[in-house]
């Protein structure tokens, strides 16, 4: 939902009266709100039940905006924490430090669909599935698809490097920028690249801003990448008795030459708890089948689609699968993916929780799953598995249920920390989609040594040596 406070009769809260006059002559009144109903809005994402409040909430609608905020909040010291539609999951947009929440949704315009170069200029605050219904007008594609597409934002994915269920066979966020236009702490204005395809020229600015949640900069405008439109799909859901006999499928598949257009893992309790969600109840789950893989293949002729689910055919049905229901028609295929992109919202609505967004090297998923289980048997807490299995991303969902505030504070972070050595031990990492921000900060020396953390925060030193671009994400010791 887009929030825009055109109507909103600010009151002065009991904030400094200096923090509200040092921006004051900077943007219109309708556009610069203190009232506690719109600071409580944006003191919240989608982040278990974080509540952190900022002081001020603007909302620039041009670069230069943005420039001359930035500029006055450096001089001033004040922390600046940017912000879209607040749909991450790790607090990356949250201000845990207060001072000034720059919300870039009003920043909104598709300033050119580039036909002939296949490209798209935007701002930050263009909703995603916006961007891909407008490319899909030209017959062009723009696969980042992250489950909340409706209501994420071009510049969230940005700064969280978002991925989704097609990243298995075309890239993440990072595969598709070309350039980028930042404000830098200081307000100074840059091009991180250029619009073209290759660029060799001197470090590459536009991978290093990518990912890094708003702390090195604001992006204020991109040129994305897009491609032909591959106009068939296929999707299949193929139920297992064993979860481990769909994981092992995963890496088999691929050794079979298929390249999936997306290759999900959910659990019987993901499926169950999202038609529950949803009430929802058209797909029939046998009680049996412990786990499902929700298999599409896409392309640009219906022909290409077959030859590729005969190729699939004989991996699953080889471990054990069960009888397998195949989408044929859009509405079908539409329904499948309903559900799983509701998974996410109906385990919040299930209970408090964390979400560990864990990836290793696919043929490890099934070694990862049956860490999660012990780990979860070790320390008594239930969790819910799901995620893009093609790219051995695993949502871990641990829910509190009926576990106790002092086991849930103190006992499930050395869980956590053992299920984090253990990803890593199998060549995996914190973090594939989610970003780092709050929630895996005190994690960090498990995946990065020393030396890469200490030339992380010499950048971060480099680019924002007053510390106010969205201070305490990514290190813990902010």
């Amino acid at each position: 939902m887009l929030f825009i406070f055109d109507s909103v009769q600010d009151t002065k809260s009991d904030m400094p009266e200096s923090i509200y006059t040092i921006f004051s002559h900077l943007l219109p009144k309708d556009r610069l709100h203190e009232s506690e109903s719109v600071l409580a809005i944006h003191s919240v994402d989608e982040t278990e039940d974080l509540f952190y409040s900022p002081s001020l909430v603007a909302e620039p609608i041009t670069t230069e905006e943005v420039s001359r905020l930035l500029k006055v909040a450096h001089e001033h010291n004040v922390p600046v924490t940017a912000a879209g539609a607040r749909t991450g999951l790790s607090g990356g947009a949250l201000a845990i430090k207060g001072g000034l929440a720059l919300s870039l949704r009003r920043m909104n315009e598709i300033i050119e669909v580039d036909e002939k170069n296949h490209q798209a200029i935007v701002q930050p605050g263009v909703i995603t599935e916006v961007l891909q219904n407008e490319a899909q007008e030209r017959d062009l594609f723009y696969a980042v698809d992250p489950a909340s597409k409706g209501t994420c934002t071009i510049g969230g994915n940005l700064a969280e490097n978002s991925g989704g269920p097609r990243a298995v066979k075309y890239g993440v966020t990072k595969d598709w920028v070309l350039n980028l236009e930042v404000v830098l702490a200081d307000g100074s204005i840059i091009q991180t690249g250029a619009n073209t395809l290759k660029n060799s020229t001197g470090y590459n600015l536009t991978g290093l801003m990518v990912g890094s949640e708003g702390t090195l900069g604001i992006i204020t405008q991109a040129t994305l990448k897009l491609l032909p439109l591959p106009r068939y799909q296929a999707l299949m859901l193929v139920p297992f008795e064993r979860a481990a006999d769909a994981c092992k499928s995963v890496a088999e598949v691929f050794q079979a030459g298929v390249m999936p257009s997306a290759m999900e893992f959910m659990e019987k309790d993901a499926m169950y708890l999202a038609q529950t969600f949803s009430n929802n109840f058209d797909l029939k789950l046998d009680d049996r089948h412990r786990a499902y893989l929700l298999i599409e293949v896409d392309g640009f002729n219906e022909n290409e689609l077959m030859p590729q689910c005969e190729r699939i055919l004989p991996v699953v049905e080889g471990n054990g699968c069960g009888e397998i229901l195949f989408a044929s028609t859009a509405a079908e295929q539409e329904k499948l993916w309903f559900l799983r992109r509701r998974m996410g919202e109906a385990v919040k609505a299930e209970s408090i929780y964390k979400e560990e967004d864990t990836v290793v090297p696919r043929g490890c998923l099934p070694e990862l799953l049956d860490v999660v289980k012990r780990i979860g048997e070790e320390y008594g807490f239930r969790s819910v598995c799901y995620g893009h299995a093609g790219d051995g991303n695993l949502h871990i969902n641990i829910l509190k249920d009926e576990m106790s505030d002092e086991v849930w504070s103190k006992e499930l972070p050395k869980a956590i920390t053992k299920l984090f050595e253990s990803v890593v031990e199998m060549g995996g990492t914190l973090s594939g989609e989610h970003g780092i921000g709050i929630v895996q900060a005190p994690y960090m020396s498990i995946a990065c040594s020393e030396a890469q953390l200490g030339v992380m925060k010499s950048i971060k030193d480099a680019l924002d040596p007053k510390g106010i671009l969205n201070p305490g994400k990514i290190f813990s010791n902010d």
